[in-house]
Protein backbone atom coordinates (compact mmCIF):
# COMPACT_ATOMS: atom_id res chain seq x y z
CA UNK A 1 0.00 0.00 0.00
CA UNK A 2 2.62 2.38 0.86
CA UNK A 3 4.38 1.78 -2.55
CA UNK A 4 1.41 2.22 -3.97
CA UNK A 5 0.81 5.58 -2.52
CA UNK A 6 4.14 6.74 -3.36
CA UNK A 7 3.82 5.91 -6.96
CA UNK A 8 0.11 7.83 -6.92
CA UNK A 9 2.04 11.14 -5.46
CA UNK A 10 4.35 10.68 -7.90
CA UNK A 11 2.36 10.67 -10.66
CA UNK A 12 0.31 13.45 -9.52
CA UNK A 13 3.10 16.04 -9.66
CA UNK A 14 4.51 15.03 -13.05
CA UNK A 15 0.89 15.91 -14.30
CA UNK A 16 0.54 18.61 -12.05
CA UNK A 17 4.03 19.89 -13.81
CA UNK A 18 2.97 18.87 -17.31
CA UNK A 19 -0.15 21.31 -16.66
CA UNK A 20 2.20 23.88 -15.90
CA UNK A 21 4.24 23.74 -18.82
CA UNK A 22 1.28 23.04 -21.10
CA UNK A 23 -0.20 26.47 -19.36
CA UNK A 24 2.97 28.44 -20.20
CA UNK A 25 2.91 27.68 -24.08
CA UNK A 26 -0.94 28.55 -23.95
CA UNK A 27 -2.02 31.74 -26.22
CA UNK A 28 -3.92 33.25 -23.54
CA UNK A 29 -2.27 35.78 -21.46
CA UNK A 30 -1.50 35.24 -17.52
CA UNK A 31 -3.12 36.90 -14.64
CA UNK A 32 0.15 38.23 -13.75
CA UNK A 33 1.34 40.43 -16.89
CA UNK A 34 -2.89 41.36 -17.15
CA UNK A 35 -0.83 44.48 -15.89
CA UNK A 36 1.60 44.95 -18.18
CA UNK A 37 -0.41 44.37 -21.16
CA UNK A 38 -2.96 47.25 -20.06
CA UNK A 39 0.39 49.41 -19.57
CA UNK A 40 1.54 49.00 -23.19
CA UNK A 41 -1.99 49.57 -24.28
CA UNK A 42 -1.22 53.30 -23.47
CA UNK A 43 2.02 53.48 -26.20
CA UNK A 44 -0.18 51.99 -28.75
CA UNK A 45 0.86 54.40 -31.38
CA UNK A 46 -2.16 56.80 -33.26
CA UNK A 47 -3.17 55.35 -36.18
CA UNK A 48 -1.85 58.49 -39.34
CA UNK A 49 -4.97 59.46 -41.54
CA UNK A 50 -5.48 60.22 -45.38
CA UNK A 51 -6.35 63.74 -46.43
CA UNK A 52 -10.11 62.49 -47.02
CA UNK A 53 -10.38 61.49 -43.08
CA UNK A 54 -8.70 64.90 -42.30
CA UNK A 55 -10.42 66.94 -43.74
CA UNK A 56 -14.16 65.73 -42.88
CA UNK A 57 -13.59 67.14 -39.44
CA UNK A 58 -13.17 70.84 -41.27
CA UNK A 59 -16.01 72.84 -42.23
CA UNK A 60 -16.63 72.33 -45.69
CA UNK A 61 -14.04 68.90 -45.87
CA UNK A 62 -11.18 71.17 -45.71
CA UNK A 63 -12.11 73.58 -48.91
CA UNK A 64 -9.81 76.30 -48.74
CA UNK A 65 -7.80 75.18 -46.10
CA UNK A 66 -4.06 73.80 -46.49
CA UNK A 67 -2.78 70.52 -45.93
CA UNK A 68 0.52 69.13 -46.08
CA UNK A 69 2.21 65.19 -45.90
CA UNK A 70 4.02 64.89 -42.53
CA UNK A 71 7.54 64.31 -43.90
CA UNK A 72 7.04 67.72 -46.29
CA UNK A 73 8.74 70.76 -45.29
CA UNK A 74 7.48 74.24 -46.77
CA UNK A 75 4.94 72.20 -49.06
CA UNK A 76 1.44 72.50 -49.02
CA UNK A 77 -1.54 71.86 -50.43
CA UNK A 78 -4.67 74.64 -50.48
CA UNK A 79 -7.67 72.26 -50.98
CA UNK A 80 -9.86 73.68 -53.96
CA UNK A 81 -11.55 70.35 -54.75
CA UNK A 82 -12.91 67.29 -53.57
CA UNK A 83 -14.40 64.71 -54.87
CA UNK A 84 -15.72 61.55 -52.17
CA UNK A 85 -16.41 58.28 -53.35
CA UNK A 86 -19.32 57.26 -51.40
CA UNK A 87 -17.42 55.67 -48.05
CA UNK A 88 -16.31 59.16 -47.33
CA UNK A 89 -12.44 57.59 -46.52
CA UNK A 90 -11.66 57.50 -50.85
CA UNK A 91 -11.76 59.58 -53.58
CA UNK A 92 -9.80 62.23 -55.58
CA UNK A 93 -8.78 65.89 -54.80
CA UNK A 94 -7.24 69.06 -55.96
CA UNK A 95 -5.47 72.11 -54.42
CA UNK A 96 -3.01 74.68 -55.30
CA UNK A 97 0.74 74.19 -54.35
CA UNK A 98 1.90 76.51 -51.77
CA UNK A 99 6.05 76.67 -50.78
CA UNK A 100 7.01 78.57 -47.38
CA UNK A 101 3.40 80.00 -47.41
CA UNK A 102 3.36 81.49 -51.02
CA UNK A 103 1.43 80.44 -54.12
CA UNK A 104 3.75 77.91 -56.24
CA UNK A 105 0.78 78.02 -58.96
CA UNK A 106 -2.22 79.84 -60.27
CA UNK A 107 -4.33 76.66 -61.46
CA UNK A 108 -5.41 73.95 -58.98
CA UNK A 109 -3.51 70.66 -59.87
CA UNK A 110 -4.82 66.84 -58.38
CA UNK A 111 -3.02 66.31 -55.52
CA UNK A 112 -1.01 62.70 -55.28
CA UNK A 113 -1.38 60.49 -52.74
CA UNK A 114 -4.20 61.32 -50.91
CA UNK A 115 -4.58 57.77 -49.63
CA UNK A 116 -1.45 57.73 -47.92
CA UNK A 117 -1.58 57.73 -44.23
CA UNK A 118 0.93 61.03 -43.50
CA UNK A 119 -1.77 64.07 -43.82
CA UNK A 120 -1.57 66.64 -41.72
CA UNK A 121 -3.96 69.67 -41.49
CA UNK A 122 -1.90 73.22 -41.34
CA UNK A 123 -3.69 75.76 -38.39
CA UNK A 124 -1.69 78.93 -39.40
CA UNK A 125 -3.60 78.80 -43.14
CA UNK A 126 -6.95 78.57 -40.84
CA UNK A 127 -8.99 80.65 -43.33
CA UNK A 128 -11.39 83.32 -41.32
CA UNK A 129 -13.35 85.90 -43.48
CA UNK A 130 -14.27 87.84 -40.16
CA UNK A 131 -10.29 88.28 -40.00
CA UNK A 132 -9.55 89.81 -43.38
CA UNK A 133 -9.58 93.39 -43.82
CA UNK A 134 -12.58 94.49 -46.23
CA UNK A 135 -11.08 97.02 -48.81
CA UNK A 136 -12.74 100.69 -47.64
CA UNK A 137 -14.01 102.37 -50.67
CA UNK A 138 -12.85 106.09 -50.50
CA UNK A 139 -15.51 109.07 -50.24
CA UNK A 140 -14.51 112.38 -52.56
Amino acid sequence: MVILRVLMEKALGLFKHSLTLIRSFSTSVPSTTAAATGASKKLKRRKKKNLFEVAQFLPNWGIGYQMAKTHWTGVSYQITKINLYKDGRHGKAWGIVHKNGIPAADAPKKISGVHKRCWRYIPESKKSIESRPEPEAQVA
